[in-house]
């Protein structure tokens, strides 16, 4: 072990600019269409379910930028690590409210961890996201804790 250096660990609390966006009955019922939503408040378009705020928050992305594989560039929130393979980890959730139609939200991404833990076949670099989506007076209404892994 020992991948990370200062450069690396240096990285925690680095941010994007915040973005702000509108929950719009449009784009809720193309997600609910997309996802085969089965409850009607989705389909409709008056709320949206949970999962709604990755697309709300995914850029658009050009074909002819997309890597080999058809996945995006990495966030710039990723320093550059020794080692380049990086999968999804998981995430949690912490709720405080509902994602309706016509919200307003305003997300904060920040890269809050970084640590190193051996696997089973080698090494393996933990980097743990947190994006804070909040409302109009900076109330949070959703906290999502992303941890991608690096093998």
């Amino acid at each position: 072990m020992g991948l990370l250096t200062e450069a690396i660990t240096g990285s925690i609390g680095a941010s994007l600019p915040p973005y702000t966006f509108e929950i719009t009955r449009n784009d809720i019922r193309k997600y609910a269409v997309a996802t085969n939503q089965q409850e009607e408040r989705f389909r409709r378009g008056d709320e949206a379910p949970l999962l709604f705020l990755f697309s709300a928050i995914m850029p658009i992305t050009p074909l002819d930028r997309l890597l080999a594989d058809g996945h995006m560039p990495d966030s710039p929130l990723i320093p550059e690590l020794p080692l380049k393979r990086i999968m999804a980890g998981g995430s949690q959730y912490e709720v405080f409210g509902t994602l309706r139609c016509g919200d307003v939200l305003t997300v904060r991404q920040t890269l809050v961890d970084i640590y190193e833990k051996n696997g089973a076949n080698g090494a393996l670099i933990f980097l743990v996201f947190e994006n804070r989506f909040e409302d109009a007076q900076g109330n949070p209404v959703v906290i999502e804790r992303l941890t991608r892994i690096a093998r």
